[in-house]
């Protein structure tokens, strides 16, 4: 990951001050736009990361992860990692090793709220299968951040992480645009039980909906963040639909599956394909031309404000619902720029 936690915390803190004073977001007119950032919910822009850990000094804070598997969960686990060594609490970190684990995760949150942390910060592989669990917490007087993929329950105090619905339509608008506003499209997704997969799967297919008449979803395919399994499926989908212009992948497992989908069937030149985060390969692809490009959001970020607000949680802080730690477009033409590179990790 290029540039510090601190550098990543004040692209957080411009995509916040450069957007505060509008409540919708647009994309950048053209990709060259780089140093147009995405839009940061207003509640977003109120919240500031702790300077200090208060009350809540030498405390343990337990984080459950969606995995540790790609990149972009590497990146989140350094954010929270180094938040919590600046802010002098405990933080302990752990994922499955797979996002279709959702039991094991589940087991492992239970048994990090068995050791009575004094806050818990979560991203759901279900946003629905871990409402017990919560209410466990709930009861046991444990606060619990959300961060990256929400759930449904109030439980949460707040949910830090990207706006997945307007970056996704970004997403939709830069494939449809480049495959001229017509044709076959498809999408392969991490899964269809996490906010994260729910909200980029129904941001893509809303945009396209409501302004690309012409572009048409052929299928929507899940490979849980699988690289092996978002290759077979891709395949596939390229064997059914022939005249298939594009992919949108909405996870980095999702990307790099279709990437080796299209290498594999010699379809990298015939097939765009946009997607989500920024690994080694997509920055490969993206600078060598081969993926049109994706929307990064910034995971050493969402590390470090699900801590942050952890600790505002445990000193008994009000919190705003939502933490949006924003996101930009980026492809072969913006990527160099110093706001993009600051967020891509490898």
């Amino acid at each position: 990951m290029k540039g510090s936690r601190y550098a990543s915390l004040a692209v957080v803190a411009l995509l916040a001050a450069a957007c505060s004073g509008s409540s919708a977001t647009t994309a950048p007119s053209t990709a060259a736009s780089a140093a147009a950032p995405s839009a940061a919910a207003s509640a977003g822009a109120a919240w500031t990361m702790p300077t200090d850990a208060g009350s809540a000094k030498g405390k343990t804070i337990a984080i459950i992860s969606k995995g540790e598997q790609h990149q972009f969960w590497q990146a989140v686990k350094k954010g929270a990692l180094d938040a919590a060594a600046s802010l002098g609490v405990t933080a302990t970190y752990q994922g499955p090793a797979s996002e279709s684990e959702v039991d094991k995760q589940l087991t492992m949150l239970q048994t990090a709220l068995s050791t009575s942390p004094a806050a818990v910060c979560f991203a759901a592989l279900d946003s629905k299968a871990a409402t017990p669990l919560l209410q466990q917490a709930q009861t046991a007087k444990i606060p619990v951040v959300g961060f990256d993929s929400g759930v449904d329950s109030t439980i949460p105090v707040t949910t830090v992480a990207t706006d997945n619905s307007v970056a996704a339509a970004i997403a939709a608008d830069k494939l449809a645009e480049a495959i001229g506003k017509s044709g076959e499209v498809a999408i392969v997704v991490h899964d269809q039980t996490s906010q994260t997969g729910i909200t980029r799967r129904d941001g893509f297919k809303a945009e396209i909906a409501a302004k690309y008449p012409n572009v048409n979803i052929v299928d929507i395919q899940y490979g849980a963040g699988d690289v092996v399994k978002s290759a077979d499926i891709a395949k596939a989908i390229m064997t059914a639909h022939p005249n298939l212009k594009g992919f949108f992948a909405a996870n980095e497992g999702s990307a790099k599956g279709v990437l080796n989908a299209l290498k594999e069937t010699s379809n990298e030149k015939k097939v765009l394909i946009v997607g989500y985060d920024s690994g080694q390969q997509q920055i490969d692809a993206i600078t060598s031309g081969v993926m049109l490009g994706a929307i990064t959001q910034n995971p050493i970020g969402i590390g470090a404000d699900c801590v942050g607000a952890a600790v505002d949680a445990i000193n008994g802080k009000t919190l705003p619902a939502k933490i949006d730690t924003g996101f930009y477009w980026y492809d072969s033409t913006n990527i160099n720029d110093a706001k993009i590179q600051a967020v891509l990790y490898k």
